[in-house]
């Protein structure tokens, strides 16, 4: 059950919260102190943590689809099992945050921006190679380093001929 005053209050000191299981699904809590506060099972779809401090906290196993997280600090927080899918971490910091590897690719494909309090990279705080290095070294990229075709000729000639 959502308490009513979650969606109606800003700057909210909620250190070392316990949301254990909790529904807040659609929650405000932007700009809040959730520091150290533990989030484990909680389903918290579409909640606001714009420019929340999320620092140590632990959201084991949440649900956090469609979560704004922009401009949020999440230094040190465990996100482990946990679903970020659509979430938006524009300017979020999550230096020496633990994310299951799948999900921080899946964040590394659309993450942007500088933490406006930390002023670290969203990007580099994740962890994320560079774009355009994995744009130019993709496999799949016609418009990155290709092979000439001497070298493709050299390689087939070193190929077994097995009919003829």
């Amino acid at each position: 059950m959502l308490i009513a005053v979650w969606s109606t209050h800003h700057v909210q000191d909620l250190r070392r919260s316990n949301f254990t299981s909790a529904d807040c699904r659609k929650a405000n809590f932007k700009g809040a102190n959730l520091q150290g506060a533990y989030f484990m099972k909680a389903v918290a779809f579409q909640t606001n943590f714009e420019e929340a401090n999320l620092s140590d906290v632990l959201m084991d196993r949440a649900v956090m689809n469609e979560a704004n997280l922009k401009s949020a600090i999440l230094q040190r927080a465990v996100f482990t099992r946990s679903d970020l899918g659509g979430a938006n971490v524009e300017g979020a910091d999550f230096t020496n945050a633990l994310l299951d590897k799948t999900q921080q690719m899946a964040l590394c494909k659309y993450a942007d921006g500088v933490n406006p309090v930390t002023g670290v990279s969203t990007r580099k705080s994740l962890g994320c190679g560079s774009m355009r290095r994995f744009r130019t070294a993709s496999p799949s990229n016609p418009d990155g380093p290709q092979v000439a075709e001497t070298d493709k000729e050299a390689f087939r000639a070193t190929m077994p001929v097995y009919r003829q």
